[in-house]
C-alpha cells in the first residue's frame, strides 16, 4: 500500500510536470511562428515609431486594412503596438490609444527581445475586452526592431483565436495522462510482482527457520535423553561388571576352587596310605577331581571367549551360536533362516548377534526346560531379526518386571543391544512358552 501510494504520487507529479512542458512547448512554437508572421506584417508599417509615438494615418489604414482583408485577422481577435513606459501606440481597441498601463513582465521581456506567450491569462488592465469575449486565446508580446539598426523599437501584442490549440492541448494533456498512469500502473504491477514474490520467500524462509527451530528443540531433547541413556548405560555397566566378577568368583569358587581343595585332601591321603591299592584308588580319586576341574575352569572360559567370527558370514554365526548350545546341553534346537544371503554386519554387530543368541539359548534351556526351541533369523528392509522360542513355562510376572528381576544376563543384553542402536522384544505368557526377538540395522547409523 505504501508503494501504491508513492507511484501515485509520482504518477501525478509526473504527468503534471510533462503536461506542463508539452504546454509549454506548444505554446512557445506556436507563438514563434505567429509572432515571425506577425513581425512581417506590421514591422514595415510601424519603423516611424522609432522617431514618433504614435503611427501616421497612412500606417494605421495600412494596418486596418491588414487586419480587415487578409486571413490574418480571422485568426487575431485584437492587437495593442507598445511603446516604452507602457503607452499604447496603437491599438485594435481606440479607446487605449494613448493610454498608458503598468508595464507586465511579458511586456518587460519583450522589450529585452524576447518573443513571450500565454494561454488564457488575461489578467491585465488592458486585457479587459479580450476577457469579455471568454474564448481561448494566445497571447503573444513581439518585439519590433528598426529595420537598420535592429534595435527594439516598439512591441507588438496581439490575441490569436486559440480554439484548435486549446484541443491540441487537451489532447496531449488526455494522452500524456493515460501513458504516464499506463506505465505507472506497468511498474506497480511489476513491482507489487516483485515485493508479493519476496514475501513469499520470506514466509517459506520463516516456515522453513521455524520447523528448523523446532527440528533443533527435538535434536536438542532427543541429546539429552540420550546423554541420561549413556549415563545410565554407563552406571549400569560398572554395577554389571561388578556383578559379573562376582558371579565369575562364585563359579570359580563352588566349583574348580572345591574340586581342588577335594583333590588336596585326597593328595594327603594318598601320601599317608601304605597300601598300594588303597593308595591307587585314592590317586584316582584325585586325579578325577582334578580332571572335573580342569574341565569346569575350560567351561567357563568357553563362557568368556568368542570364536573367531570377524570375517565369517551372519548365517554362518548364527549356525555357530546354535552349534555351541547343543554341544554344551545336547538340546535340540530347530533352525530357520532366510535372507541373510546378501547381509552385512560389522563385528561388534555380529558378537551382538553371537551373544544374544547364547543367553538367550541359555534361557530357553534353563527356564524354558529346554522344550521346542525354535530360532528364526531373517533380513529383511535392511533390518536383521532374530528369535529365539521355547514352549516352556514362561515369565511368571511381566517380561519387563521379570527382565530386571533375573539378575546379569538379561539387562546386559539388552544394554549391549541397545548401544548398537537395536532393541530387544520379549514377549511370553504363562504356560504357553517365552520369545526373545533381537531387530538390529544391517549397516552402522552413527546419528542413531
Amino acid at each position: 500500500m505504501t508503494g501504491g501510494l508513492v507511484m501515485l504520487v509520482a504518477a501525478v507529479t509526473m504527468a503534471v510536470w510533462v503536461s506542463d512542458r508539452i504546454e509549454r512547448g506548444v505554446v512557445a512554437n506556436t507563438a514563434n511562428a505567429t509572432a515571425l508572421y506577425m513581425e512581417s506584417v506590421i514591422s514595415p508599417a510601424s519603423q516611424e515609431l522609432a522617431r514618433s509615438d504614435e503611427l501616421s494615418p497612412g500606417a494605421v489604414q495600412a494596418l486596418t486594412e491588414i487586419f480587415r482583408e487578409t486571413p490574418l485577422g480571422e485568426h487575431v481577435v485584437s492587437y495593442k503596438i507598445w511603446k516604452p513606459g507602457g503607452l499604447v501606440a496603437y491599438a485594435s481597441n481606440p479607446d487605449l490609444i494613448g493610454k498608458t498601463f503598468p508595464p507586465g513582465e511579458e511586456l518587460q521581456a519583450a522589450w529585452a527581445g524576447k518573443v513571450v506567450a500565454s494561454f488564457s491569462d488575461l489578467d491585465g488592465q488592458e486585457a479587459a475586452a479580450e476577457r469579455a469575449m471568454n474564448r481561448p486565446l494566445l497571447e503573444v508580446y513581439s518585439p519590433i526592431r528598426e529595420v537598420w539598426s535592429g534595435s527594439v523599437i516598439a512591441v507588438a501584442e496581439f490575441y490569436e483565436v486559440a480554439d484548435d490549440l486549446e484541443r491540441e492541448l487537451l489532447r496531449a494533456r488526455v494522452t500524456t495522462w493515460i501513458v504516464v498512469m499506463l506505465v505507472m500502473a506497468s511498474a506497480s504491477f511489476l513491482l507489487f510482482g516483485i515485493v508479493q514474490n519476496g514475501s513469499r520467500t520470506i514466509t517459506k524462509q520463516q516456515q522453513a527457520l521455524t520447523e528448523r527451530i523446532s527440528e533443533l528443540g527435538r535434536l536438542v531433547e532427543q541429546n539429552r535423553q540420550l546423554r541420561q541413556r549413556v549415563e545410565h548405560a554407563s552406571a549400569r555397566t560398572a554395577e554389571m561388571n561388578e556383578r559379573y566378577l562376582r558371579r565369575i568368583s562364585a563359579d570359580l569358587h563352588d566349583g574348580p576352587a572345591q574340586l581342588l581343595s577335594l583333590g588336596a585332601l585326597r593328595l594327603d591321603s594318598v601320601v599317608e596310605v601304605e597300601n598300594r591299592d588303597e593308595r591307587r584308588r585314592l590317586s584316582e580319586g584325585v586325579r578325577s577331581s582334578l580332571d572335573q576341574a580342569m574341565a569346569d575352569i575350560r567351561s567357563i572360559c568357553r563362557g568368556l571367549a568368542l570364536p573367531e567370527i570377524a570375517s565369517q558370514a551372519p548365517e554362518t554365526v548364527v549356525r555357530k551360536a546354535v552349534s555351541e548350545h547343543q554341544s554344551r546341553t545336547g538340546d535340540a534346537v530347530e533352525v530357520d533362516i532366510a535372507g541373510l544371503e546378501t547381509a552385512e554386519l560389522d563385528h561388534s554387530r555380529k558378537i551382538c548377534v553371537f551373544r544374544f543368541l547364547q543367553e538367550a539359548l541359555s534361557n530357553a534351556s534353563r527356564h524354558g526346560e529346554g522344550k521346542d526351541i525354535r530360532v528364526e533369523a531373517t533380513g529383511r528392509d535392511g533390518k536383521l531379526v532374530v528369535s529365539v522360542r521355547d514352549s516352556g513355562p514362561g515369565l511368571s510376572s511381566k517380561p519387563d518386571d521379570d527382565l530386571h528381576q533375573r539378575g546379569l544376563g538379561l539387562p546386559g543384553l539388552r544394554h549391549r543391544i541397545e548401544s548398537q542402536g537395536g532393541r530387544l522384544e520379549i514377549e511370553s505368557s504363562a504356560g504357553h512358552g517365552t520369545c526373545l526377538r533381537l531387530v538390529l540395522e544391517q549397516q552402522g547409523d552413527e546419528l542413531e
